[in-house]
């Protein structure tokens, strides 16, 4: 098993910034892509930020920009670096683990391992 340890959250005004981590253990040789979903208020868990094991990154239109995804192989942590951030980005965001590949074309079902979740307030 893996287990994912989210920290960073909080409340900002529009237009500030906030760093998410998510911190890693256990099986982690297992871990191949790591990725970022968030989830508001009545609606469902959206994905917004994959990094694969080699570095490479894909981001959702709606960050695309504003957001950054880095992954620290040495410290088993990724990162969501999020400026610029909006109201709309609000919501309870969730480290996301895969034995393999994650994609967008897929639901959160396809996720291995998930972290507890952190939530990130935006206000106007």
């Amino acid at each position: 098993q893996v287990q994912l340890v989210e920290s960073g959250g909080g409340l900002v005004q529009a237009g500030g910034s906030l760093r998410l981590s998510c911190a890693a253990s256990g099986r982690i040789f297992s871990i191949n892509d790591m990725g970022w979903y968030r989830q508001a208020p009545g609606k469902q868990r959206e994905l917004v930020a994959i990094i694969t094991l080699g570095g490479g990154t894909d981001y959702a239109d709606a960050v695309k920009g504003r957001f950054t995804i880095s992954r620290d192989n040495a410290k088993n942590t990724v990162y969501l670096q999020m400026n610029s951030l909006k109201p709309e980005d609000t919501g309870v965001y969730y480290c996301a683990a895969d034995r393999g590949t994650i994609s967008y074309a897929w639901g959160p079902s396809q996720i291995d391992f998930w972290g507890q979740g952190t939530q990130v307030t935006v206000s106007s």
